[in-house]
């Protein structure tokens, strides 16, 4: 069984800057994939930017100012976010793509959410 425990959100001004932490436990071999999501109130979740290891990809409306990276020592994934703005208050969700052990089929699981509010 894996779990994941999301840390770090919180209220902030505008420009300022917060890190969110995705810890994950359990039998895990290794972490094949990371994302973050985000669901504002009355919108869809929508794809923040993903990290595989090689390559970084991000929504347009943060590129530039978040930053996806992982500790594989600690099996725990980070979104760095600055200069932040008022429009990026929702509520972050981690997810990661797991590899339990070596050759294994991959399996992905999801944090609980935690909310960012950045004021104005």
């Amino acid at each position: 069984q894996v779990h994941l425990v999301e840390s770090g959100g919180g209220l902030v001004q505008a420009g300022g800057s917060l890190r969110l932490s995705c810890a994950a436990s359990g039998s895990i071999f290794r972490i094949v994939e990371s994302a973050w999501y985000r669901q504002a109130p009355g919108k869809e979740r929508e794809l923040v930017g993903t990290n595989d290891g090689d390559r970084e990809e991000y929504a347009d409306s943060v590129k530039g100012r978040f930053g996806i990276s992982r500790d594989n020592a600690k099996n725990t994934v980070y979104l760095q976010m600055n200069s932040l703005k008022p429009e990026d208050t929702a509520v972050y969700y981690c997810t990661v793509l797991i590899e339990l052990y070596s050759g294994s089929a991959t399996w992905r699981y999801w944090g609980q959410g935690t909310q960012v509010t950045v004021s104005s």
